[in-house]
């Protein structure tokens, strides 16, 4: 069969147009729902990413870079939650055994009280110290520090001549907080042990970054105690999840001298061809708010310059691991960091290399980084081409306590420990509406447009019309209205949110015709990224755009650009009943997931006459107060539980009708 080249597609095109004319179709005039969420959210970016790129082209000065630098740590700390205080390490050592050229240390300690970091210090045997010493932090692993990869990146440096500290991160290795059978996590995956309690932690105002980075800061205190470190030589390295602690620990430690990282999330996540949902990860490495306050992900690599850093990157992760924008985006801001090594007078300190092969820490990038460090924390310039003999331990032989958990062999804290914690501290108290608008980044006002009419059917004994309102610029919002042929205007209009959407009712006999048919108006609405309006499959692989084609990965974008899914679903509420409220009183049933943002636009608007909240979610609090919680981030907002929490809200709503009707 031959092929249609695109030119002969167009030309048929043409010539289709000239023969049958421009007619514009005459049916029923939809939008490309599918598309409003996403659109919106590039809308967001790329605005985000045109103030960031005009602060970058500022930096022309080493003062100026200097003042960036500041301000990128302090935004930092602000939007993880603060810095937390430095408590005594109560560092031990459980055990060690000696190999060819090093020894290894199993040691403990605490990065905050009772909060254990299991880990492996490789000390050389040879040469005389004190060494350079180098924190080798873990992509996600489900065994941590015993990755074979990582283990031959560990022994490999040590037998350079480096003293090495291996660590677990939370939710890996030792420190598996949620363990099923033969202990490895029943969530999954270590990304979900990050992110369960990470969504979470936004509610008490704290998050997985800020526990992340902390765990890595005191994890250097502990490496530079050592007599067998120089605290002058100290660099950070890690493959994927561990090479962006890496890029975390840059940010707000100045005592490393040097860096390396290896397929690290080194793309911005307002980017310069936005692919909504964007690249949202696990927890920690989704910056809540960073691109409202001017930051993204490479602002993190900042505040190094111009001490030597290695960015190594894997060729094959914009289709393979990451986004498509990926390999683009770290790029081109990598140029832009390039720039400020050159004003600073080092352009020489910063590199970039990278592999054919997939996501992982293989034979090459070990090479890189060893050849990194030994030429800007040792000074030779005499190149390793191979890597010293390796040979890695089996998963026990590494563990710190006996069983290989350290809730269990210490009585280690969770990091639910640190939730329920910082949850007791909070007072939720009345609602404030100016307050609430500012937490969920909604518009200062909001109001519904009239509402267009796109075509009008019978049904029965009642009129059926496909009707949109405006919610935002560019956001259209489709509905189903039923009019009866008499109606009763004490009875108003019924305004239904389904988290199933709205063509659950349509059918005839559906909720829309039994609410119709007692003498009101019923309305059965989709807002942003439920029923049509769930969003278009992005660009990029399968592998990849599949799987984050989900509301959580919208939630966390929307999050991340300081706009929250609740916050535009509140608005999109709003919107409709500022648009029907000249039918008659505004009555609005909310089901399942929907009924958090129906109550904040009830208590936000007196447009809402009374609300109808049918299986959803109670308490704020009831979330933070059990380990394991049932709420979707679509319905979380850092800082909200601290001004206020659901039965507050509906408090507030007195005199008008608040039914709760829960499973």
């Amino acid at each position: 069969m031959a092929r249609i080249t695109r030119r002969e597609l167009i030309l048929g095109s043409a010539s289709a147009a000239a023969l049958y004319g421009q007619a514009k179709y005459p049916g029923v005039d939809y939008r490309d729902y599918a598309r409003i969420l996403p659109d919106h959210l590039r809308k967001l970016a790329h605005a985000a990413y045109q103030r960031r790129n005009a602060e970058i082209a500022k930096l022309t000065t080493p003062g100026q870079i200097s003042k960036r630098t500041q301000f990128v740590r302090r935004t930092f700390w602000d939007l993880v939650g603060g810095e937390p205080e430095r408590t005594p390490l109560k560092e031990r050592t459980a055990g060690s055994f000696a190999r060819s050229g090093y020894r290894l240390d199993k040691v403990l300690y605490q990065s905050r009280p009772e909060f254990y970091i299991p880990a492996n210090l490789y000390v050389p045997t040879a040469g005389s110290g004190p060494f350079p010493g180098v924190l080798f932090q873990m992509g996600h692993s489900l065994n941590g520090k015993a990755n074979v990869t990582y283990q031959k990146c560990c022994q490999g440096l040590a037998r350079l001549g480096y003293v090495v500290l291996a660590f677990d991160p939370m939710g890996q290795g030792e420190r598996t907080y949620y363990p099923g059978a033969g202990g490895v996590t029943r969530l999954g995956s270590a990304d979900d042990e990050h992110t369960y309690p990470g969504k979470q932690m936004l509610l008490v105002g704290d998050t997985a970054t800020r526990l992340q980075v902390w765990d890595a800061v005191r994890s250097l205190d502990y490496l530079a105690s050592r007599p067998e470190v120089d605290p002058k030589r100290l660099a950070s390295t890690g493959q994927s999840g561990g090479a962006t602690l890496t890029m975390l620990l840059a940010c707000v430690d100045d005592r490393l001298a040097a860096a390396a990282v290896s397929s690290g999330n080194t793309e911005n996540f307002a980017c310069a061809d936005f692919n909504p949902p964007g690249s949202t990860d696990d927890a920690e490495q989704d910056l809540v708010g960073s691109c409202e306050a001017g930051v993204d992900r490479f602002d993190l690599l900042y505040p190094l310059a111009p001490k030597p850093l290695l960015i190594l990157a894997s060729a094959h992760d914009f289709f393979g691991t990451y986004s498509p924008s990926y390999l683009s985006s770290g790029w081109e801001e990598y140029r832009k960091l390039q720039r400020v090594y050159t004003v600073l007078g080092h352009p020489d300190r910063l590199a970039w290399a990278d592999t054919p092969l997939p996501h992982g820490l293989s034979y090459y990038p070990r090479l890189r980084i060893y050849n990194w460090f030994e030429r800007w924390l040792k000074g030779s310039s005499k190149p390793i081409e191979r890597e010293p003999d390796v040979a890695p331990e089996a998963d026990p032989d590494l563990w710190v306590g006996a069983t290989g958990n350290v809730v269990r062999d210490f009585q280690s804290a969770k990091p639910f420990t640190l939730i329920q914690a910082r949850a007791a501290t909070l007072r939720p108290g009345p609602p404030d509406p100016a307050r609430v608008r500012k937490l969920l980044g909604m518009p200062v006002t909001s109001s519904g447009g009239p509402v267009r009419k796109l075509a009008t059917v019978p049904s029965g004994d009642l009129t059926l019309q496909a009707i949109e309102i405006q919610s935002e610029a560019g956001v259209w919002l489709p509905a189903w209205l039923w009019t009866p042929k008499v109606t009763d205007p004490a009875k108003g209009v019924t305004l239904v949110f389904d988290e199933r959407g709205r063509n659950q009712h349509w059918h005839e006999g559906g909720l829309g015709e039994q609410l119709a048919k007692s003498g009101g108006l019923a309305c059965i609405a989709d807002i942003r990224g439920i029923g049509d309006l769930k969003p278009e499959v992005g660009r990029g692989a399968p592998g990849y755009s599949i799987p984050h084609e989900q509301e959580e990965d919208y939630a966390w974008a929307s999050l991340i650009l300081g706009h929250s899914l609740l916050g535009q679903r509140v608005t999109d509420i709003l919107a409709f009943a500022g648009a029907l409220k000249h039918y008659g009183p505004v009555n609005v049933t909310a089901i399942g997931r929907l009924t958090v943002p129906a109550l904040i636009a009830g208590f936000l608007s007196k447009d809402i006459a009374s609300l109808h909240l049918k299986n959803g979610l109670a308490s704020l609090k009831s979330v933070v107060e059990n380990e394991t919680y049932h709420c979707p981030l679509a319905n979380i907002v850092p800082g909200l539980l601290a001004h206020t929490d659901l039965p507050q809200l509906v408090e507030a709503l007195r005199p008008r009708p608040v039914i709760l009707e829960t499973v």
